[in-house]
């Protein structure tokens, strides 16, 4: 029961196969039994669930959302009213929120039974889950590797079959980048196509909601419930939410698809770059018409982004400071000044105070225009290359991660290596398109590599289409770690 897809266990709640209570019941043994070694989890709701669960079973109905009565894990970076929401930090390690994110809110009335909230990097700052106050995520198919990040336990969740679903958040790479790491599908979407509001802001210019399945088809199944303008969003613009599953199995034959050069050249591993190479001649025998293109600002991505997400954070989270917000300092203080400092110094670890003190940085006086500001310019030109590039093709194929997953610790006192993670994932980012990760093969260490595909704004649809006539011609998707 456990190895079914989301779509699988919703058909089967319906032909009354099985009960959301026995759904449950597999997703919490399987938890008991493995996430001991995994450590996707940070809370268990199992109370909780097995309530939601039985609520799901009475009230089922044949016009019932497909998610009602399914099991999900939700990245602990999501407000969920009564139910510990720490962004795996020290500073707000006992908070209980009064009120629901306005995603899990649509979960709730699609009839969710939340297993668990699941482990990720502090405040969403990493491309490991290495730098969570609860410990490290260990990659289900090699558990001396990471998962991947900030995202990391709800991609390993997926991929172990302790959730038919999760959700994450991506703000540079961090639902991609898991989701190749640990060979599950991993959606970005446009910014603004999923309320952001009542999750925990990381970058606000950035930061994107989205979910990580087992299928391209269960991406899209979720995607349509939880997408849609919010009140509480302002920037959820009133775009209509189509049904993402309508071209799901369509032909890509004659659609465009392009390769930026730039994604192409030094620094991608042998074994991901040969495994790309197959999957992109997979998309041509579809009949898909592939061509190089450039992005050239591309090169300028990551220092933009390491410029300016580290600028907003700042800002983000001066509000955590032990008065607002927060943990008190633990010994006696001298001052207002003191307390700031031990307040903080207590509360966050070390990447998030390496990312706050540049964000300071570039935000203070005489240093605004040429960093910030000069970032922001550059910013816009990745746009405008990513605009250009749509008219000549579709949809771009890229990597996701030059790297397959690499040694817990390997990277832990080289960050400048970690950002170069997410090399792949961040310009896409920058201009604010859906892109999404799908399996295209292992390493020969059996490690997984993921395909990203990249279409226009709110173009979810197209990638989609495309990313499904990938997956249902290969059996990628299919392989599941042994544990």
């Amino acid at each position: 029961m456990i190895e079914l897809t989301l779509a699988q266990a919703a058909e089967g709640l319906r032909k009354k196969e099985f009960s959301s209570l026995e759904l449950t019941k597999s997703v919490l043994e399987r938890m008991k039994s493995l996430d001991s070694q995994v450590h996707a989890y940070v809370e268990t709701c199992e109370d909780e669930a097995l309530k939601q669960a039985e609520a799901a079973d009475a009230s089922l109905k044949e016009d019932s959302s497909v998610l009602h009565g399914i099991p999900v894990g939700l990245k602990d970076i999501f407000n969920t009213k009564g139910v510990r929401t720490t962004c795996c930090s020290n500073i707000i390690k006992d908070f209980v929120p009064p009120y629901d994110a306005s995603v899990v809110s649509k979960l709730r009335d699609a009839g969710m039974v939340m297993v668990g909230k699941t482990n990720m990097d502090e405040f969403a700052c990493g491309s490991s889950t290495e730098h969570s106050c609860f410990g490290v995520t260990k990659n289900p198919w090699d558990l001396d590797r990471v998962a991947g990040g900030s995202s990391g336990g709800s991609a390993a969740a997926v991929a172990a079959d302790m959730a038919y679903y999760s959700l994450g958040t991506d703000t540079g790479g961090s639902i991609r980048q898991p989701a190749s790491l640990c060979g599950v599908v991993g959606l970005k979407v446009t910014y603004g196509r999923v309320s952001r509001s009542g999750v925990t802001s990381m970058a606000s210019s950035w930061d994107t909601i989205g979910p990580f399945t087992k299928t391209v088809e269960d991406a899209a199944l979720v995607l349509k419930e939880i997408a849609g303008h919010d009140r509480r969003d302002s920037t959820t613009p009133k775009v209509d939410v189509p049904d993402y599953t309508k071209n799901l199995g369509q032909s890509i034959q004659g659609l465009k698809v392009g390769l930026p050069k730039e994604y192409f050249g030094e620094g991608i591993d042998p074994e991901v770059r040969k495994v790309l190479d197959e999957a992109i001649s997979q998309l041509k025998s579809l009949g898909a018409e592939v061509k190089e293109v450039s992005l050239p600002s591309t090169k300028y991505a990551v220092a933009v982004y390491y410029v300016a997400m580290p600028a907003e954070l700042s800002a983000n989270l001066a509000r955590f400071d032990g008065i607002r917000y927060g943990s008190k300092p633990k010994g006696d203080v001298e001052d207002m000044i003191d307390y700031y400092f031990q307040a903080r110094s207590e509360g966050f670890g070390d990447e998030i105070k390496r990312r706050i003190m540049i964000g300071t940085y570039v935000l203070s006086a005489g240093y605004y225009d040429a960093y910030y500001k000069k970032a922001q310019q550059v910013r816009t030109l990745i746009i405008q290359d990513f605009n250009k590039v749509f008219e000549e093709v579709d949809v771009l194929a890229t990597p996701v991660s030059p790297i397959p997953a690499f040694k817990i610790g390997e990277k832990a006192d080289d960050p400048l290596s970690m950002y170069l993670a997410d090399v792949f994932t961040i310009p896409s980012s920058c201009a604010g398109v859906p892109a999404i990760s799908i399996p295209c093969g292992f390493t020969n260490q059996q490690l997984p590599v993921g395909l990203q595909i990249i279409g226009p704004q709110f173009e979810e649809g197209k990638i989609l289409q495309v990313a499904s006539a990938y997956e249902q011609s290969t059996e990628w998707h299919k392989q599941r770690p042994q544990l």
